[in-house]
């Protein structure tokens, strides 16, 4: 079954040459390959700004954020890709999530103070995390948190669902005959839609 699949661009050097731009390449070709429409948006292109008053979550998103919240409307499928800085997302993700959940956008007030309400369900996810270090020790030694915590305090709190992860480690140090396995990972679960 073909899926609208949004691909959100993680890395903050907005357009640049990097590791995590080719396997978005790859994950879009893929996905158009196995007949899934495709968009994409580089989060690190965007300007907004960083939220300081936790009122500003009750009101509207200002306009590139907007646009934004219509692509993931429009998506049945979100591809967020982004490398490991610090143990956790880049700190212009993390900023983009917040803005993106702005207004009850992704996560609605409960009623009568209870569990929130899931406004993103009918949507899978998956996450690609690049990093340094090798991803067993990442999952080991660190217990992956910052991506568990993406995963379940944003993506699970919003009712996406499933959402499954692909971890990179050693990226920075990749051969081309990794990077070519890599993209090849890339463009079967485009093709998949996973």
């Amino acid at each position: 079954m073909a899926k609208s699949i949004l691909i959100l661009q993680g890395h903050p050097h907005a357009g640049g040459k990097h590791f995590c731009h080719a396997l978005a390449d790859a994950y879009a070709a893929g996905a158009k390959a196995g007949g899934h429409q495709v968009k994409r948006l580089d989060l690190g292109a965007l300007e907004f700004p960083i939220l300081r008053d936790p009122a500003d979550f009750m009101t509207p998103a200002p306009e590139p954020i907007k646009k934004a919240q219509d692509m993931v409307m429009w998506s049945s499928h979100l591809t967020v890709i982004y490398p490991l800085w610090l143990g956790t997302m880049p700190a212009v993700v993390k900023a983009f999530f917040e803005q993106l959940s702005r207004n009850s956008f992704a996560i609605g007030p409960g009623e009568n103070g209870g569990w929130p309400r899931q406004m993103l369900k009918g949507r899978s996810a998956r996450v690609i995390v690049t990093m340094g270090m090798p991803a067993v020790a990442y999952k080991l030694f660190f217990g992956a948190h910052g991506v568990r915590g993406f995963e379940s305090g944003i993506l699970g709190m919003s009712g996406v669902k499933p959402v499954r992860e692909t971890l990179i480690g050693g990226a920075a140090s990749v051969s081309e005959k990794q990077a070519a396995q890599w993209f090849g990972r890339m463009k079967a679960l485009g093709e998949k839609g996973e």
